[in-house]
């Protein structure tokens, strides 16, 4: 089948979300954060980092489907998707040191600091290995959602046990939050992309238009199920003590995870309905791009003067004209590689073709 260019779509909405997220985060003042409007905008902003988790699970394994119709061995799909998780873990450090040279930061401290792109390659390394162990897609398939449901109702306890305390500082970093030093942690964000690799398999093993439609309507029940399922058991009695729900309740996770599959069939259906050049596919197929130049233009140097100091209307309207001015940048890379630079080219990419793997949350700093 050819790209699935609705993918691209929902990541480009989660672009903005992230972007919204963002501003909002670091422009508003702190006097207009008590408002009902910045509380919502702040949770729609949260489903940012899950929707690109979430997509990043599905693409490798997409990825890997692909590879395996054109002949790789098991042995050597597994290998191409630990490489890319590798890639996006060594990213992550690049990303922190280039935002240590430009707003300042305490290294190494700075350096080690978790954020997505740290849990997501990590995330890819596990989902890899266990795409490789199990052999057969429903040994897979098993094994994931499995490791999904594990990431999901073991998060309050791995952050209760003290038994972490042995580990080094920098690695304790990855399992629950230390202020400062963590934005995302592997318990629950890695379960959001081990899940998205096993909605990967469903939608892999569709050759046809009918069988992805057929897919995509059992999607549109299973998402509003598992979804209402999360909220509903968030009002029975917890069964771990001091568990916040909007942190470490796995009733949360589930709520979310049942709106990401649910979203799958909306983008499906949207870009059926509305064919043709989308700005939001060109925003998710630059979304890595996006994240990577946009992150320190929000919270660094660039925009030190407004930082915590515009009203929420005034944040909102930024929000949207710094949205206009990064789709601006991401055409201007688009045409790069028209041009030369002495004898430096870039190799082409046209729009709907290349990586895309970014992420962000409400402080990505």
């Amino acid at each position: 089948m050819n790209r699935r260019q609705y993918l691209d779509w929902l990541r480009g909405m989660a672009v903005l979300i992230m972007i919204e997220a963002h501003t909002l985060d670091s422009w508003t003042r702190m006097a207009d954060r008590s408002r009902g409007v910045y509380g919502w905008a702040i949770v729609v902003g949260g489903f940012g980092a899950p929707v690109f988790l979430f997509l990043a699970g599905v693409a490798l394994v997409l990825a890997a489907g692909s590879r395996a119709r054109k002949g790789l061995s098991d042995a050597e799909i597994g290998e191409c998707a630990r490489r890319r998780g590798w890639q996006i873990f060594g990213l992550a450090f690049l990303f922190r040191l280039q935002s240590a040279l430009i707003s300042g930061g305490g290294l190494p401290q700075a350096l080690l600091k978790v954020d997505i792109l740290n849990v997501m390659g990590v995330s890819m390394l596990v989902a890899a290995a266990l795409w490789t162990i199990g052999r057969r897609p429903s040994w897979r398939a098993f094994l994931l959602v499995a490791a999904t449901a594990a990431a999901a109702m073991l998060t309050p306890l791995i952050r209760a046990t003290p038994i972490l305390a042995v580990l080094p500082d920098p690695i304790e970093w990855y399992f629950r939050p230390f202020p400062g030093r963590t934005n995302f942690t592997l318990f629950p964000w890695a379960g959001f992309l081990l899940a998205g690799s096993a909605i990967g398999l469903w939608l892999d093993a569709a050759r046809t238009p009918h069988q992805e439609r057929r897919v995509m309507t059992t999607l549109a029940v299973v998402g509003p199920v598992v979804a209402l399922a999360g909220y509903a058991t968030s009002f029975l009695p917890a069964i771990y003590p001091e568990t916040s729900f909007w942190t470490s309740s796995p009733t949360f996770f589930f709520l979310r995870l049942g709106i990401l599959i649910g979203a799958l069939p909306l983008a499906y259906v949207w870009n059926a309905l509305f064919r043709g050049w989308s700005p939001l596919q060109d925003f998710g197929v630059a979304s890595l791009f996006v994240y990577w130049i946009h992150v320190e233009m929000v919270y660094g140097v660039p925009s030190v003067a407004i930082h915590r100091r515009l009203s929420l209307e005034q944040a909102l309207l930024a929000f949207a004209l710094f949205s206009l001015c990064l789709f601006g940048l991401v055409k201007v890379k688009d045409r790069l590689p028209k041009l030369s630079l002495g004898t430096l080219r870039f190799p082409a990419r046209k729009s709907g073709k290349g990586p895309a793997i970014p992420p962000a949350a409400p402080d990505a700093r």
